[in-house]
């Protein structure tokens, strides 16, 4: 009897996460295919915190640099230890671009846990144009991502523009390829889908642009330097103002690099466990977007289980195939057969992250406490 049940149950989450699915692919269609603002582009320092080097840092790195921006715009680079590797990076990328207005600034300080809002902090005084772009290392970006994420601020109800981002490996290795579906086929349709419905309210930094004015009453990012989701806590400062955060249809790459399972499991887990921190109710609720896990269950539990599983399989297939075609993939045999393993990964993640625990964040762990705010681990 009670297997009876939990097979129903589980049978009716892949349903539900079949149709969740399909939905999400329709959503990230839709968002790949938006038009930009029309708006005029606006000068812009684009802050870029780098700490260590990562396949793939060089040429994120040159791509920030070569944006096909018609206003004035610099980059601001920074490293906390004078001898971090990335700073030569920093620096080849800048002497292969010396038309472009960049600096490289080495400062130590810290003012909190939270390393990159000390480098945010930082560069802040140093930033000669009136709009702000916060941008992560790892983020390769296409020639138009400037004007993109800077245009709607032209609106003066616009607080803040952020964007999604799609998964890049690396390396050919099976870890980073791994984590680059994982942004594709899980993180993306289903934010995009947030988004679509209204309900996602995502501030998302890997990219996030606003008025310097609008930084400043908020207190600048001094007031985010003890929070690890420090990008989710700048959108809810912005929307108090009464300012929307919209999100710009651009989708940069995210160049994930990861050698190991241990390491991959460590950078999922980070994210999962601030999703939870942040709404435990919404990421329960996260649970839906596995429908292969839960028809998988459905299977073992009852004979006619069975049904639920291949629709699952359908539905996330093609989510996969709809997903790579909106990111102008090819259809690729060997990468859609990695989607039983990466969901199989992505379900025991979602699990683990249901339980507290520390995170690990630059070789560091931290314990978060229920206001958001994080500690060192001992």
């Amino acid at each position: 009897m009670v297997e009876a049940v939990l097979g129903a149950l589980a049978g009716l989450a892949a349903l539900a996460g079949s149709v969740t699915a399909v939905l999400a692919a329709r959503a990230l269609g839709r968002l790949a295919a938006a038009l930009p603002a029309g708006n005029p582009p606006l000068a812009a320092s684009i802050l870029k915190p780098l700490h260590g080097t990562e396949p793939g840092l060089a040429e994120a790195l040159a791509s920030t640099l070569a944006q096909a921006h018609l206003a004035p715009f610099e980059v601001l680079f920074a490293v906390r230890d004078p001898a971090d590797p990335a700073a030569g990076v920093a620096e080849a990328a800048m002497a292969a671009a010396p038309a472009v207005p960049a600096r490289l600034v080495r400062d130590p300080r810290l003012h909190g846990p939270n390393r990159k809002v000390s480098q945010l902090m930082n560069l802040e005084g140093l930033a000669r144009h009136p709009v702000l772009v916060v941008a992560d290392a790892d983020m390769a970006v296409p020639p138009h991502w400037l004007t993109a994420v800077t245009a709607p601020l032209a609106d003066p109800d616009i607080g803040l523009v952020t964007c999604l981002y799609r998964g890049e490996p690396g390396d050919a290795g099976l870890w980073s390829r791994l984590a680059a579906l994982w942004i594709d086929w899980q993180f993306l349709p289903n934010a995009a889908l947030g988004e679509v419905m209204g309900r996602a309210n995502g501030c998302y930094g890997a990219t996030m642009a606003l008025r310097a004015e609008t930084l400043a009453r908020l207190g600048g990012f001094a007031a985010l330097s003890d929070l690890l989701a420090d990008d989710h806590a700048l959108g809810v400062a912005v929307r108090r103002l009464g300012l929307r955060v919209v999100v710009a249809p651009v989708l940069p790459a995210h160049v994930m690099a990861e050698d190991s399972l241990p390491a991959l499991v460590r950078h999922e887990l980070r994210w999962a466990r601030t999703l939870r921190l942040l709404d435990l109710p919404g990421y329960a609720g996260m649970g839906v977007t596995f429908p292969l896990a839960w028809g998988a269950l459905a299977a073992v539990l009852v004979p006619w289980g069975w049904p639920a599983l291949v629709l699952a399989l359908a539905a996330r297939v093609f989510l996969a195939i709809q997903a790579d075609r909106a990111l102008r993939r090819g259809l690729n045999p060997g990468r859609l057969a990695l989607l039983p393993l990466r969901d199989a990964l992505s379900f025991a993640i979602w699990g683990l992250g249901l339980a507290r625990g520390t995170v690990t964040w630059q070789g560091r762990r931290f314990r978060m406490r229920p206001d958001g705010t994080m500690v060192e681990a001992g």
